[in-house]
């Protein structure tokens, strides 16, 4: 497989360097002299000077023949217009983008780029999943179908305690997959009463995910 990628910082290269070790044929692109001539001795030519965002550029790495192109600057509006780029003008297969703001999410997905990669959004679920009490975590984006899997820890004074599921105003497009309580699978149906400390898993559409978190008293 024959993948580009922009931005020449540390996640790029430990990136190159680890989908060469796969035996993929990879080609980095970084703009700056200095940060080439310090990677070329390790990457030799898997690395090429020149800015990711030119099309110019992009066209003398080869896109056109790229299967996959990630974008991992340190700037969001960069690894959009590379990503970009590469969906609209030369029609590559699939994008990947680094998300360094998480509040851009969903404008990425909007203008067509495939997979964002969130490096504050999965630290941030990695630190709520090991505090104590009530937490809701996007564990799981499904572009394609316009969902979100994410767990939610039920508080104790939560509106849902004590209520079946047939009595709670879920929002339109949800559906809770399982629970655990007290270390126990739960498979729910319409007739399943929650309780303090569940933990529910969801698979929900991204709109609906703020009115689940009121309706489990969670934002």
């Amino acid at each position: 497989m024959y993948i580009i990628i922009g931005g020449g910082g540390d996640v790029g290269y430990y990136l190159t360097r680890s989908l060469l070790k796969r035996g993929h044929e990879v080609l980095l692109l970084e703009k700056s002299a200095q940060r080439v001539q310090m990677l070329a001795e390790e990457l030799g030519q898997a690395i090429l000077k020149g800015d990711a965002c030119e099309a110019r550029t992009m066209e003398e790495a080869g896109v056109r023949r790229a299967e996959v192109v990630i974008a991992v600057t340190g700037e969001d509006e960069d690894n959009l217009v590379i990503c970009q780029m590469a969906k609209k003008r030369f029609n590559v297969a699939r994008t990947i983008a680094r998300l360094n703001n998480p509040k851009h999410e969903a404008l990425f997905y909007k203008l067509g780029i495939d997979v964002t990669i969130s490096p504050t959004k999965a630290i941030l679920s990695l630190i709520e999943s090991e505090l104590p009490g009530p937490h809701f975590i996007s564990l799981l984006t499904l572009k394609r179908a316009g969902l979100e899997i994410v767990e939610v820890n039920v508080p104790a004074m939560s509106p849902v305690v004590g209520k079946k599921l047939s009595e709670i105003n879920l929002p339109r497009k949800c559906t809770l997959a399982l629970i655990i309580r007290n270390n126990e699978e739960i498979f729910p149906n319409a007739d399943t009463v929650l309780q303090a400390n569940d933990i529910v898993y969801a698979l929900l559409s991204q709109e609906g995910e703020e009115e689940l978190r009121r309706n489990f008293g969670t934002s």
